[in-house]
């Protein structure tokens, strides 16, 4: 499973791709999402087009830029990613096939277009969209799960959702983010893993936890750890992984749960 963290720290990245992740995401989304992700306790980066040249100059593992969600300042921030090196764009919010046709088109073939599916509009429309010729697709469970006015955070990946998405995409899928073997809540970390594992995800991200997590600790003891792990993962047999799947459901469940909860209770 490829692993791409979000960083514009030129050493720190460079470092966490030499111990064997696959790349770098520098991210440029943030038109309306303040107001979208508002009180949900979500990260709102504030990377530049500077951030992506610095980083471009730090590896040689790939680098991808995520940009707004389409709308008239598309081509110019294609152009901008494009000239600073950027391997591949993460288109993200995507509604309809027309916004990503669009996005192909001013992208011509100069660097890789991935999308990410989170809102209902792009769920339903997954096997048109998985037509397109795309660098990869991605399951965005936060903003998901905001689109679909759920406090369930992990519901997708337990009522068949992920799986569906999963079933249409032929080029490399991702959903979910990972951190050190042993973190991760409020659902294990360990847990996600077997999951993402179990469905065929092909790369996922490193993102708050994981850098939080990191603290103090080797990228070069680490991130080995972590791959060696989701090896390990692959080469459980069958019971364990139905006795994975069967915890994953029960803690999701339960997160589930405390949500509504949370949410029933009078202000």
């Amino acid at each position: 499973m490829d692993l791409f963290l979000f960083t514009v720290d030129p050493q720190w990245g460079h470092d966490v791709v030499a111990a064997g992740a696959a790349g770098i995401v520098v991210d440029w989304e943030r038109r309306g999402k303040l107001r979208r992700q508002a009180g949900e306790g979500t990260q709102v980066n504030g990377d530049t087009p500077e951030d992506l040249t610095r980083v471009r100059s730090a590896t040689s593992g790939r680098v991808l830029c995520r940009i707004n969600g389409f709308g008239p300042w598309t081509a110019g921030e294609v152009t901008d990613a494009v000239a600073r090196g950027a391997d591949e764009l993460l288109l993200p919010m995507v509604r309809s096939t027309e916004e990503v046709d669009r996005a192909l088109d001013l992208v011509a073939g100069r660097c890789g277009l991935g999308i990410l599916v989170e809102t209902q509009d792009a769920v339903d429309r997954a096997a048109e969209l998985a037509r397109r010729p795309l660098s990869r697709i991605y399951v965005g469970l936060n903003d998901l799960r905001i689109d679909r006015r759920s406090t369930a955070l992990f519901a997708p990946l337990v009522d068949g959702t992920v799986e569906a998405v999963r079933a249409q995409v032929t080029v490399p899928f991702g959903v979910g983010g990972l951190t050190l073997p042993g973190g991760g809540f409020p659902v294990p970390g360990d847990l996600l893993a077997a999951e993402l594992v179990r469905i065929g995800t092909q790369f996922t991200f490193l993102r708050r936890s994981f850098t939080a997590d990191m603290a103090g600790r080797d990228p070069f003891v680490e991130v080995p750890r972590l791959l060696a792990g989701l090896d390990e993962l692959r080469r459980a047999g069958a019971e364990r992984a139905t006795e994975r799947r069967r915890a994953f459901v029960s803690a999701v469940t339960a997160m589930g749960r405390e949500a509504a909860a949370r949410v029933a209770q009078p202000a």
